[in-house]
């Protein structure tokens, strides 16, 4: 039987929905949520092994000499990185893998695993990003510099959305979920019925979402 399993990779500023997106697509297929290595201390509410795999810095710099991912960035003095083994695994045993990361890294992925299928979700406006993030401040407690912080990446974020295979908007839940299921189904036999959501294609909503911001 041919394997036709997918690597999947999903960006998104912060604040645009995309986890609770995913959360909708891991109901509907049996997908490898990849698991990335951190440096940064653990939280309360962290799991090792479900949040994120905790290492040392020594332990990270290891694996990079080791050649043991796939991408790895660092972001305010804390490494993140995609550890390859469980990919590639999950792969070869055929079942679709998705990779929820920044376009840094996503980048990163797309020049190693050129098979590997891009989507950017924008935002509708920059303003509805800052809406969301102050929104989850109250629950989360992150300060107004943490938000503020957030908030700088958006736009740069955005302008790569240009160099994703499909981009797709999260102006409307249910709409965004039908997307994203339509995306995920027809990616996986080669994107035919997907020209709409091809970057060529959307590069005027895109336009749209950076002239407002």
């Amino acid at each position: 039987m041919k394997n036709n399993a997918k690597l999947f990779i999903i960006s998104a500023p912060s604040g645009c929905g995309k986890g609770t997106l995913i959360a909708e697509l891991n109901k509907r297929f049996d997908i490898y949520n990849s698991i990335s290595c951190t440096t940064r201390k653990p939280r309360e509410i962290d799991k090792e092994g479900v949040t994120y795999f905790f290492k040392t810095r020594e332990q990270f710099e290891q694996m990079i000499a080791e050649d043991a991912f796939l991408e790895h960035a660092e972001f305010s003095g804390n490494c993140y990185g995609t550890p390859k083994a469980p990919v590639e695994e999950n792969l070869a045993e055929g079942r679709d893998v998705l990779l929820e990361i920044e376009p840094q890294g996503a980048f990163q992925v797309k020049k190693k695993r050129p098979d590997a299928i891009m989507l950017f979700i924008l935002p509708p406006s920059v303003a509805s990003i800052e809406r969301r993030l102050r929104r989850r401040a109250v629950e989360s407690g992150e300060t107004e510099e943490q938000i503020q912080k957030r908030l700088t990446t958006v736009v740069p974020d955005v302008k790569t959305a240009y160099d994703y295979d499909y981009v797709m908007v999260n102006a409307d839940l249910d709409k965004a979920v039908e997307d994203l299921v339509t995306i995920f189904k027809k990616a996986k036999d080669g994107g035919e019925g997907l020209e709409a959501f091809k970057a060529d294609n959307m590069k005027e909503t895109i336009d749209e979402v950076l002239k407002n911001a």
